[in-house]
């Protein structure tokens, strides 16, 4: 009879170890991803102060490294990457709320790096938030910001 309340604390200690655990995977853990070369730059940690809370209806996430020119949205991520290489003219290019992107399809989505503003920023979009070019908008107008160089979509 002395042996039954161990057995219940014991119980509940398993109960507890498990929800504990349990929780412990439900946190999120950080998107990796890697800063673009230029991400040092100064106006990528400027920009950062004007990104959305939201992009496609999805949370901001944290990132590793932790840096202002690297954010994320959702799971699987929208991903914004600050001083990424300056793209060429190309005819794959389109206008979103007055800034040029250069697109390329990926595998699972769509690449838009911007033209004619420095730094240039990228953003990949997975194509689970198709049609992709449609979670440009809050994103262009954080870009809106930089000046316009001499080089547009044609």
């Amino acid at each position: 009879m002395h042996r039954r309340p161990h057995v219940r604390a014991l119980a509940l200690a398993v109960v507890i170890l498990a929800l504990l655990g349990g929780l412990l995977l439900l946190r999120e853990r950080p998107l990796k991803v890697r800063p673009a070369a230029s991400a040092a730059d100064p106006v990528c940690g400027r920009l950062a102060l004007d990104l959305p809370p939201t992009v496609a209806a999805q949370p901001r996430r944290t990132t590793s490294p932790d840096s202002p020119a690297v954010a994320a949205w959702g799971d699987p991520a929208v991903v914004w990457l600050c001083g990424v290489a300056q793209p060429g003219p190309s005819p794959n290019c389109l206008d979103v709320n007055g800034v040029d992107w250069i697109f390329q399809q990926l595998a699972d989505g769509t690449s838009f790096t911007t033209f004619g503003r420095r730094p240039a920023v990228q953003v990949l979009v997975p194509s689970a938030y198709a049609p992709e070019p449609l979670r440009l908008p809050a994103l262009s107008d954080v870009v809106a910001t930089l000046p316009q160089g001499p080089r547009r979509c044609t």
